[in-house]
């Protein structure tokens, strides 16, 4: 059988309240991350909206997710998809206005659904009031203190003021009309916050504050390893530019200094009712130094990027699946496992190349390999004690768009050399609801970046009530996840003995086994077949689990 579940998807509004007002709902919620520009375009401009959004929340509730994550729609020139923001606290045009986000949340909270809202600390947009005055004003204004202006090198100052490189490629300085530079960790748009100018600690306590009373349930924090900088902003010498994202120890990532902010923030969230929550998106070298941002006193959750890189191969994904565990022990945190998000290659199409190219996959590779690893792969995370993240169209199988043209396309990335060539694009395609249309259900006027032809067999519509589909693979899998209390709850799991390339472990009356090996393995039946992500064969006391196929059984009745 392909799939098997005996329990229904969750479809009252009754049924998702009743989640969403649990205690700590965070530590083992599935929270479903929407990219406004590329889920639904409500006006057809075709771009994503907040109204758009709004318009899917009812499938959103139905596939059974806990919250949604929503990354950046503030006011912004999108230099960077929203990432570069010009104004904390007003909604770009593009996405409509307050009153639509406002709307967009109170009818999620009459779902049942959480709304988690992106927060850009690190950097704003050049076009932001503070850096264009400080522009205006030229060497010696106050503004300038707020973000890293710096005299050159050199004999007239023509060299950067040391040899920072963005994440994007090329230098991380820009040199401004009266001589001097400023440091931008990612694209020239992005000026870096100078964190330790007390002027900025209050601009973004005001701004939590804001969207607290707005309605929020919390805050993803982009670049959350960043916002401190070591003293004198020393040069870096030799490195490994694929390192430049947090997995080797950077003067400007991971500094120590990180925590004292978010332990202010912290006690501003305390300060509100509803159990509210701040995530980390903060790449370190280790998981044990991603423990520290959820101390008690900071962060509820970090993104466990070790998790993502991580091959599909069962000695690795053990590995870390221990070191996570035993690393959020000590501090009470939850872990958390994502496998795809709006800047990496989609899981589908990861897992469809050979392992050792990373995250950032320019080849289709072999489809049907990577959509079978990654339906295995998506039932193993939400096995695992903690909260899960997915994102948006995975669940729909989506692979990565890699043979978008040139002309089209939009990640800053692409245009700096150096950097990481655009990979980001791939992901972002706009997701296909219906079989038909401009852009398959997404709005009435195409789509900002190309679907690709035979997108509308993936689509919500044609997966929909269909046996084997990856669609209601989820649906089954959440729902089993809401009525089975061993999964996502705990802190620990207990390994059985299996096959080389195979893990297989107990919680409670859940047994989970994943084979990541190339070939069909015989394992013990564990109990009533609750859940199979591929065809599987049960005899007697035995199931023949094929290559690349994930399967939960339960011993209860």
């Amino acid at each position: 059988m392909s799939q098997h579940s005996a329990d229904p998807a969750p479809n009252s509004v009754a049924s998702a309240t009743a989640v969403a007002k649990r205690g700590d709902w965070w530590r083992d919620a599935v929270i479903y991350q929407v990219y406004p520009r590329s889920f639904a375009d409500s006006d057809g401009d075709g771009m994503g909206d907040l109204e758009g959004v709004r318009s899917r929340l009812p499938y959103l509730r139905d596939l059974g997710v806990d919250a949604v994550w929503l990354s950046p729609f503030y006011a912004s020139p999108q230099a960077d998809a929203g990432y570069d923001v010009a104004d904390y606290r007003a909604v770009d045009p593009m996405f409509g206005g307050l009153l639509d986000a406002d709307a967009l949340i109170r009818d999620a909270h009459g779902l049942g659904l959480r709304v988690i809202v992106d927060l850009v600390p690190n950097h704003s947009s050049d076009q932001h009031e503070w850096f264009r005055r400080a522009l205006a004003e030229g060497p010696g204004s106050p503004l300038r203190d707020r973000y890293h202006f710096r005299p050159g090198k050199g004999d007239s100052g023509e060299l950067p003021p040391n040899d920072w490189e963005s994440i994007f490629g090329g230098p991380a300085w820009t040199r401004v009309p009266d001589g001097e530079w400023y440091l931008h960790l990612f694209a020239p748009e992005q000026p870096d916050f100078n964190w330790n100018h007390p002027a900025v600690g209050d601009e973004f306590r005001s701004i939590l504050r804001f969207w607290l009373d707005m309605g929020v349930d919390g805050f993803r924090i982009d670049v959350a390893h960043g916002l401190v900088k070591a003293e004198g902003l020393p040069d870096l010498g030799s490195h490994d530019q694929l390192k430049l994202l947090g997995n080797d120890v950077m003067p400007f990532f991971d500094q120590d200094g990180v925590h004292d902010i978010y332990r202010q923030w912290r006690t501003i969230l305390d300060e509100y009712s509803g159990d509210r929550v701040f995530v980390a998106e903060a790449w370190t070298p280790t998981v044990e130094r991603t423990a520290n941002y959820v101390r008690p006193d900071e962060l509820h959750q970090a993104f466990n990027f070790q998790y993502l890189s991580s091959a599909w191969d069962a000695a690795e994904l053990h590995e870390v699946i221990d070191r996570t565990l035993d690393s959020m022990r000590p501090v009470g945190a939850p872990a958390t496992w994502v496998l795809s998000n709006h800047d990496v290659t989609r899981h589908s199409t990861r897992f469809a190349n050979p392992p050792g190219l990373g995250t950032q996959i320019r080849t289709a590779g072999d489809r049907e390999l990577g959509l079978r690893r990654a339906r295995a792969a998506t039932l193993l995370m939400l096995a695992l004690p903690g909260s899960a993240y997915i994102y948006q169209g995975e669940e729909l199988g989506l692979p990565d768009v890699v043979d978008l043209p040139d002309e089209v396309r939009q990640d800053p990335a692409y245009f700096r050399g150096a950097g990481q060539d655009g990979f980001r694009d791939g992901c972002r395609v706009p997701i296909p609801w219906t079989r038909e249309g401009s852009s398959y259900g997404f709005g009435s006027g195409g789509s900002w970046l190309p679907q690709p032809a035979g997108w509308g067999e993936l689509s919500v519509q044609a997966q929909t009530a269909e046996p084997g589909s990856t669609l209601e693979l989820y649906r089954a899998a959440l729902a089993a996840r809401r009525s089975h209390a061993d999964l996502g709850a705990g802190e620990g799991v207990e390994w059985l003995k299996a096959p080389e390339g195979v893990l297989a472990f107990r919680r409670g009356e859940f047994v989970c086994v994943a084979n990541t090996s190339g070939e069909s393995v015989t394992t013990p039946a564990h109990g009533r077949l609750l859940l199979a992500s591929g065809e599987i064969a049960e005899t007697g006391n035995e199931a023949k689990v094929p290559a690349d196929t994930t399967v939960w059984w339960t011993t209860a009745d």
